[in-house]
Parts: C-alpha cells; sequence; structure tokens
C-alpha cells in the first residue's frame, strides 16, 4: 500500500520536474525611478503613465527589465539506427523475451464441475457423535 502510494508520487513528481525543465517563460518589471511599479509574467508589465512626459523631456526616468528563463530545447531523440549493433540486439533480445514471458496458461479440466453433491438429511456427524478434534 505504501510502497504503491510511494511510487505514484515519484512518478507524478518526475512529470512535473520534465515539465517545468522544458517550459520557458519571461518575467517582465518596470521601474519608475527606483520604486517596481509591475510586474508580469507573460503580459507586458504595467507602466507608470510617464510616457507623455518621457517624450518632452527626451529624458527618461522609467525604466523596463525583461528576464528569460530558458527552458530546455533540445532533447535528445534518438532512433533504433542510431543505436550499436549491441544495443540493438539488446533490445531486441529484451522484446522478445518480455512477449514471450507472458503466455496463456492451458485450459485446465475440472472432472467434477459438473457434479452436484447428494442432499443431506441429516448432519451424520452429529448422528454418529464423530467429530474431528
Amino acid at each position: 500500500m505504501i510502497k504503491t502510494i510511494t511510487h505514484k508520487l515519484f512518478s507524478v513528481g518526475l512529470a512535473i520536474l520534465v515539465l517545468f525543465s522544458t517550459v520557458s517563460f519571461t518575467i517582465e518589471k518596470h521601474y519608475c525611478g527606483d520604486v517596481l511599479v509591475g510586474t508580469s509574467v507573460f503580459a507586458a508589465a504595467e507602466n507608470c503613465g510617464m510616457e507623455a512626459m518621457e517624450k518632452a523631456q527626451k529624458k527618461s526616468c522609467c525604466k523596463d527589465e525583461v528576464d528569460v528563463v530558458e527552458g530546455q530545447d533540445e532533447l535528445k531523440i534518438t532512433s533504433f539506427e542510431d543505436l550499436d549493433i549491441e544495443q540493438q540486439q539488446f533490445l531486441v533480445a529484451f522484446t522478445q523475451f518480455y512477449i514471450n514471458l507472458f503466455e496463456s496458461l492451458p485450459k485446465q479440466v475440472i472432472p467434477h464441475k459438473d457434479y452436484s453433491p447428494p442432499n443431506l438429511v441429516q448432519d451424520i456427524q452429529v448422528l454418529d457423535q464423530v467429530f474431528l478434534i
């Protein structure tokens, strides 16, 4: 019971690890001076509304930072032909062994399947006072 629960939790954890290792996203931050005004993970960050004033002054007090979290995008995909001859032989032997491992058992003949026991009128052991101890 505990082994199956642990196995399932470990499997889910590894699946989540693979998912998050391949996902990439960006974090955008908008600063007005030294004050953080807006932060966003998937969309553009919220501005402070100083764009009109910045155009007139030609000097910007605001700055945007973009942090990119890159996921793994180069996954190694190998085909059967890329393996060595020893690895190919092992893979073929393993699959053949695994397929032939689960053969069905022969159907067993039960000779007394259709036999019905006689109807008991009285319990003979109680009648003769014979009991197994």
